[in-house]
């Protein structure tokens, strides 16, 4: 059973991100004095009283106006209120209530979801000030006064949102999940990618590069296995990122990588393998995931009998730094080999969480080294004792040695490759660490 959901929604710039990075405790949602940041949803998960919910954080609502990406966010607010066991309504004490805070409040009524009134930005300790009783016109009940800077009444506020929610709703049981970044250069298709995915407009899908601000989560489940894809913002080069917000969106994605289990580096088909795909995939191969080359918008590109095997090779050629990654040619736009990927996703983290026994690793080594000696300095070899592995997610090896300055990176590569041929570990990267024997 899914957490429920709580929607955090009010017009732009009352503080509805500084409230919920409060309320889930990290800073998952991009904070800045300029109105309109925040463009998808971002979801966060959340306990209180032993409660589990998902909050999910809005762009703010522009009830009246004709702009694409303001008329996008609208749209992204609608479906955080649909989808939401309790609203969040969040206003700002020192604007007071303003035209568009009653449109939003009629917009929440017609909705029939219970409204939490929430008065932001009450950072005064001391009586409440005389303004807050204004808000009892929007006809939403009591308002419960707020600073989400200071975090002063979240609790109370956390309280009523409990309230609203039936027991039954909550779920109980831990729930395993692969986490999976989807990742590139901006207008690589990854928004699409999650829209195909997910079967709606889950993210802003615009030509203009850089509409993906944040890391933006999107819970699916296919074949039995649950799923959690993570949009990110597409990573340009550092000269090209001017904006102060757009900064803030590398850095998102860099967390994005981190919190994943597999990455799936997209890459456009029209545009080819550039400087800045290596970048991307290079983040994802420092933190160890498990990875997958998705060429994308295969659709828009003329195939004779060879191009795909063309394309391929020159891309096996382009990521020689993780030749163990498996490519598959997608189209976001029409949904094509789309179930495939679902599978390698599946597939990779499965060998990223790889556990191989030290007996059976031992006689892999053995075997190598009857094949391939181990080199030599200056009349001293190297003897390898024994193997062991230390870790999953990625894989990695702890060899004990006689001389760890003997232990070539060459030699590292062939008993990586002997490994490989013999437990596959396709799509996950694989870390040695080197012991001399007495190391502690």
């Amino acid at each position: 059973m899914a957490k429920p959901i709580v929607a955090v929604v009010g017009r732009p710039n009352v503080g509805k991100s500084t409230l919920f990075n409060k309320i889930i405790g990290k800073r998952l949602s991009i904070v800045d004095d300029t109105p309109g940041v925040t463009r998808d949803r971002i979801y966060g998960d959340a306990e209180w009283l032993g409660r589990k919910l998902m909050f999910v954080d809005t762009g703010g609502i522009e009830p009246k106006t004709d702009d694409i990406i303001l008329s996008s966010m609208r749209a992204q607010a609608q479906l955080a209120i649909d989808t939401a066991s309790v609203i969040i309504f969040v206003t700002d004490i020192k604007t007071g209530v303003t035209a568009a805070d009653e449109d939003v409040s009629a917009m929440l009524r017609k909705s029939g979801k219970p409204v939490v009134l929430c008065v932001n930005k009450c950072d005064k300790i001391g009586d409440t000030p005389a303004e807050f009783y204004e808000f009892y016109n929007l006809g939403l009940g009591d308002p419960i006064a707020v600073s989400s800077v200071h975090g002063t009444g979240t609790g109370d506020l956390l309280d009523e949102v409990i309230a609203h929610i039936a027991p039954e709703e909550f779920e109980d049981e831990e729930e395993e999940i692969i986490n999976v970044a989807v990742i590139g250069k901006p207008n690589a298709g990854k928004s699409s990618l999650i829209n195909q995915i997910a079967g709606e407009e889950r993210s802003i899908v615009s030509n203009i590069a850089g509409t993906t601000r944040d890391a933006i989560d999107t819970r699916i489940e296919k074949n039995g296995v649950k799923y959690n894809f993570i949009d990110t913002a597409g990573l340009r080069r550092k000269s090209k990122v001017e904006d102060k917000i757009e900064k803030y969106s590398v850095l998102r994605a860099k967390m994005a990588i981190e919190r994943s289990d597999v990455c799936v580096i997209m890459i456009d088909a029209v545009d080819g393998f550039t400087e800045q795909d290596s970048k991307v995939a290079g983040l994802a191969l420092e933190e160890g995931r498990a990875c997958i080359i998705a060429v994308n918008k295969w659709d828009a590109i003329e195939k004779d009998g060879s191009t795909m095997d063309n394309f391929r090779k020159k891309l096996m050629n382009d990521f020689s730094f993780m030749p163990y990654a498996p490519i598959i040619f997608i189209s976001a736009k029409t949904g094509q080999r789309v179930d495939r990927l679902f599978e390698l996703i599946k597939y990779v983290n499965e060998q990223n969480t790889m556990r191989i026994s030290t007996g059976m690793l031992n006689d892999v080594l053995a075997d190598a080294t009857a094949r391939v000696q181990p080199p030599t300095d200056k009349g001293k070899r190297l003897k390898i004792y024994y193997m062991t592995q230390a870790s999953t997610k990625p894989p990695t090896f702890v060899c004990f040695c006689n001389k760890a300055e003997l232990f070539h990176f060459s030699y590292q590569r062939y008993l990586e490759n002997q490994i490989r041929s013999t437990f596959g570990l396709e799509g996950t990267p694989v870390r040695f660490v080197i012991r001399e024997r007495g190391d502690k």
